[in-house]
């Protein structure tokens, strides 16, 4: 049982912490790659304030396909190199963008979006995907965020097996 009382009085780095411990419960409890990606989005919604979608993208066929996420409905898919999930996918590294408005090419999923943080999904040296995070406000991220969604993904790496949701 998730209890989210706790993260009422914590600061940011607290909550961000709180959300690994969440995530870890989650994964270690559960075997199924598709429950466990689901509650990792909501977990992200839950413990992050300001967002108006978070979730995934998964490599299917040579292009970012919509997985999990909370939120508004999204692009279905992305071609490598659009946008910013497509540019996190392609050069390997997060992608924190205050301002999606100033970004070249990027993709209007929802247009109450105003910045987004990106962490691609790399296991074994192959790009599986991308955790993808949007925010109303400008510059709602901070690389204190893309520090701790790194070890998100870096937790997400060692009990999802990828192979299993990406073909």
């Amino acid at each position: 049982m998730f209890k989210l009382d706790p993260i009422k009085n914590m600061n940011e780095e607290e909550r961000l912490k709180y959300m690994l411990m969440l995530l870890k419960g989650q994964l270690s409890s559960e075997n199924d790659e598709l429950a466990n990606l689901s509650n990792a989005s909501a977990i992200i919604d839950a413990c992050v304030d300001d967002l108006n979608w978070s979730g995934f993208y998964f490599m299917r066929g040579g292009q970012l396909v919509l997985g999990p996420f909370q939120g508004l409905p999204a692009c279905n898919r992305i071609d490598i190199g659009k946008g910013v999930c497509g540019t996190a996918a392609e050069t390997r590294e997060i992608q924190l963008v205050p301002d999606v408005h100033l970004f070249p090419g990027h993709i209007a999923c929802d247009s109450a979006s105003n910045s987004e943080l990106v962490v691609p999904i790399i296991k074994d040296g192959k790009v599986f995907g991308v955790l993808d995070m949007d925010s109303p406000k400008k510059e709602r991220f901070t690389k204190l965020h893309a520090d701790y969604f790194e070890k998100f993904v870096e937790q997400l790496n060692l009990y999802i097996d990828w192979t299993k949701v990406c073909f």
